[in-house]
């Protein structure tokens, strides 16, 4: 698998996908011109929305040349399907959106199972990349996450890598939920004995990737001090892994963290 984690694939205020840090050359040399896609949605519940943003990334990468000759897309309406889907995709995208709730929805479908095998190009947007870790950390986003003692701030992922990453780092670094400030009273002491890698507002924050060690980008090594835990400094990426579950770290490292904000 060849997978890229961005914040967001496109272009601010454009409908263009992003050419910074050699994403659209990275992605030329691992995605053939034509291929079959899969969209895999944030809410199974939202069947209008999905079909929107799906639409959008298609015309994005048909922008840039690539045609598909299936471009499907994977939600609550063929859900039973999500193996066949996922078998016989060559790009899967995963949506951005709550993370919880595209996690409840991986976990109802198996998606981690589903991709054992593939070996495709895997793109994941703001949630949908922050899903691809394992553990995930869901950064409190909505009003009431921050305070309910039964929201759940550790989840399963899929495990592409073990990098937790937070995008959107400059968009909400300042923000607030449930009158906390996101970062310095939620996310730093959610940090204690962990690392993220947090990345500046859309650019990538890692990709193209195989699971391993970084191309580019500078993150910090574990344990940096920053309150109880480690968080990574915003590294520009991209970088690439070569076996999958191997931190995409510093060679020799544990690798770096993140916190991630969602879409």
């Amino acid at each position: 698998m060849v997978y890229f984690l961005t914040s967001s694939p496109f272009t601010p205020g454009t409908p263009y996908l992003n050419p910074a840090n050699g994403f659209l050359d990275a992605l030329q040399r691992a995605l053939p011109r034509r291929s079959d896609a899969l969209f895999i949605c944030a809410d199974p519940n939202r069947p209008a929305y999905t079909d929107h943003i799906a639409g959008d990334m298609r015309l994005a990468l048909e922008h840039e040349g690539y045609c598909f000759s299936d471009f499907r897309i994977l939600d609550g309406r063929n859900e039973t399907s999500a193996a066949n889907l996922v078998q016989n995709a060559g790009l899967i995208v995963l949506a951005g959106g709550h993370v919880p709730t595209q996690n409840a929805f991986f976990q109802k479908i198996d998606q981690k199972a589903c991709m054992k095998a593939f070996d495709g190009v895997l793109i994941g947007i703001s949630a949908g990349t922050m899903n691809c870790a394992d553990p995930v950390y869901a950064q409190p986003e909505e009003e009431g996450e921050a305070v309910s003692p039964h929201y759940r701030r550790w989840l399963p992922g899929l495990g592409v890598t073990r990098t937790m990453l937070l995008p959107h780092y400059q968009m909400v670094k300042d923000s607030k939920v449930d009158g906390l400030k996101l970062f310095d009273e939620i996310t730093l002491p959610d940090s204690a004995g962990r690392t993220f890698l947090r990345h500046p507002g859309r650019q990538l924050p890692a990709g193209p990737g195989r699971t391993g060690n970084p191309v580019r980008g500078s993150p910090s090594h574990p344990g940096r001090p920053h309150g109880a835990g480690g968080m990574g400094k915003r590294s520009p990426g991209p970088f690439v892994s070569r076996e999958k579950g191997t931190h995409c770290g510093a060679e020799g490292s544990d690798g770096p963290g993140r916190t991630g904000g969602t879409d």
